[in-house]
């Protein structure tokens, strides 16, 4: 699978959806995002195999901070994956269901909604797993979402709740904008694009991003692709009608205000240093790290 050139010029790290405040994005905002999965200039490919290709970008960051220069690296990251079998309605679907994703997804330390915006738009909170002996980290994210004819976007970028400050336990993340967009390509087959554009909060050892290209993300699109699979018939026996992320009306989740939010900058929060970290024995042998096992009798 290519990946198309549109630019000549490389884009850096810009402001959350170009904005300095918290707004749910627009249309304009969810053709910019489908852009950038579709187009995009200076990304090395990694991984291509079995209808899974990778690709990473990966920029250094400096700051400046009481005289002293930090390096900081911007994680992005751009996997592709065709789904044979599987319609992009169903894979939407699986990607919404936060009780679903307990299931497959065995990165997630722990995972909820917080509250809902608008009819396509709410905030949640998502942890989890990093590769030993690296910390692990979690998010506050806006998400929102869109059909657009046979196709569907669902994106999100990092913004600040009151209730919800860094925990000390884990690194605080900063999600500048990371999403999916899955295009179908018949009415049982699609293709999923998944843009991440992350701050980790610090520098990474080159192993980690290695791993990471070549080895967790396209473990993870696989994992995603066999829990799409085995999704109608789980979705059968857990409350097969409720679909909030369809039908809003039936969405449990208290109203916020988006006066109460405010965007997460990544220089307001702790930079980490674990470049010098060296991986795991565990993580050399076992080759997995957070991914877990193919093992897949949870999803029933």
């Amino acid at each position: 699978m290519e990946k198309p050139a549109a630019s000549t010029e490389s884009q850096g790290p810009r402001p959350v959806l170009g904005r300095e405040s918290v707004q749910v994005p627009d249309d304009q905002d969810f053709r910019s995002f489908r852009s950038e999965c579709e187009a995009e200039v200076g990304w090395n490919l990694t991984y291509s195999k079995a209808g899974v290709s990778v690709w990473v970008q990966a920029v250094e960051m400096d700051r400046t901070l009481h005289k002293i220069k930090i390096p900081r690296d911007l994680v992005r990251e751009v996997c592709r994956m065709e789904c044979r079998d599987v319609p992009a309605e169903t894979l939407y679907d699986v990607l919404h269901d936060i009780e679903y994703r307990k299931k497959w997804d065995s990165n997630v330390i722990e995972t909820f909604d917080i509250a809902r915006l608008t009819v396509n738009a709410d905030v949640g909170y998502y942890s989890w797993r990093c590769p030993k002996p690296l910390k692990n980290r979690d998010v506050i994210t806006l998400r929102s979402w869109l059909p657009m004819g046979a196709d569907y976007i669902i994106m999100n970028y990092s913004v600040k709740h009151p209730k919800y400050p860094p925990r000390k336990d884990l690194v605080r993340a900063v999600s500048i904008q990371t999403g999916y967009l899955i295009q179908s390509t018949g009415p049982k087959s699609c293709v999923i694009t998944y843009l991440a554009q992350v701050d980790p909060k610090g520098s990474l050892p080159k192993w980690v991003v290695n791993k990471s290209s070549q080895f967790l993300a396209p473990k993870a699109m696989k994992k995603m692709y066999k829990a799409c699979v085995k999704y109608p018939e789980w979705k059968q026996k857990h409350q097969p009608h409720f679909k909030p992320w369809l039908h809003p009306e039936q969405s449990p989740l208290p109203s916020l205000a988006l006066s109460e939010l405010s965007v997460q900058h990544a220089d307001s929060l702790e930079n980490i240093d674990e470049s010098a970290v060296a991986e795991s024995r565990e993580e050399r042998v076992g080759g997995a790290g957070g991914e877990g096992s193919d093992d897949d009798t949870s999803l029933t």
